[in-house]
């Protein structure tokens, strides 16, 4: 699936799941990624569609703005959208072409407030809960490289976490963060934990 019009005609078709495993099927990282989305596809779709149509220069078309909208209007009080990792998918999509606003900072507030103090978060989007590296790594990968992100987290934690347990990782989380660690790297060359990577 390439084009905008077959993008559109599956979001319109409301073929969810398809759509999301089509966009994803040759993503390195992010294929084998089982997105819970809490009873509707929908808003891990938008956010992968909005990416993609970013990624193919797109992101002007009007089925866009509807992906837009469907975000917006399914982010939660708390600021996400019920899922670390759905959170992070749907920010990610939202700061396509330097977006910003009100929207993106309410997340990546509910992402800091998760954080743990070790620097990674919760499979599940409750403080206390313990954190998880496969998890924690997906995070990095949507936006590691993302500045507004690298800011509002404790964004050296999160990396030095995972250079301190990278021998330790089970196979995908060491899968996934070995895809994050490269954009993680991109976008903090020149901070102190980078020398941590080598």
């Amino acid at each position: 699936m390439t084009t905008v019009r077959q993008i559109q005609r599956q979001w319109d078709a409301r073929k969810y799941t398809q759509l999301f495993n089509e966009l994803t099927a040759n993503r390195a990282g992010e294929s084998s990624v089982q997105l819970d989305s809490q009873g509707s596809a929908a808003v891990p779709t938008a956010a992968m569609t909005l990416i993609r149509l970013d990624e193919l220069g797109q992101s002007h078309v009007p089925l866009a703005s509807k992906l837009i909208r469907t975000l917006i209007a399914t982010q939660h009080a708390d600021g996400g959208w019920g899922d670390v990792m759905i959170t992070a998918l749907a920010l990610r999509a939202l700061m396509c072409c330097k977006g910003q606003g009100a929207v993106i900072d309410r997340g990546l507030t509910y992402l800091a407030n998760l954080q743990k103090p070790e620097g990674i978060w919760p499979r599940v989007p409750i403080r206390r809960m313990s954190a998880d590296a496969y998890v924690s790594a997906y995070v990095l990968l949507q936006l590691g490289n993302a500045l507004a992100f690298q800011n509002a987290i404790r964004f050296d934690e999160a990396v030095g976490w995972f250079a301190t347990h990278e021998s330790t990782l089970e196979p995908e989380a060491k899968k996934i963060w070995d895809r994050a660690r490269s954009r993680c790297r991109v976008a903090r060359a020149s901070a102190p934990v980078a020398q941590l990577w080598s």
